[in-house]
């Protein structure tokens, strides 16, 4: 059982607690992003590039974590 919970943070180099902190912490980003990109849709003047420039950002560090 402790398998399914330790292969995946194993492949990524990372215990379960390190794997679930990063994770919590993409999740609560990723929800500050959509709620910035909602505004966004409301409201087109704000958060004009901040949302694509953080996700390149995301993205870079995501590929980092691959190596």
């Amino acid at each position: 059982m402790s398998n399914l919970f330790t292969k995946h943070p194993k492949s990524a180099g990372e215990t379960y607690i390190q794997h679930f902190f990063k994770a919590l912490g993409f999740s609560v980003l990723l929800l500050s992003l959509g709620f910035k990109a909602l505004v966004h849709a409301i409201l087109p003047f704000i958060y004009e590039s901040a949302i694509s420039s953080r996700i390149k950002k995301l993205n870079e560090e995501l590929q980092q974590r691959k190596k």
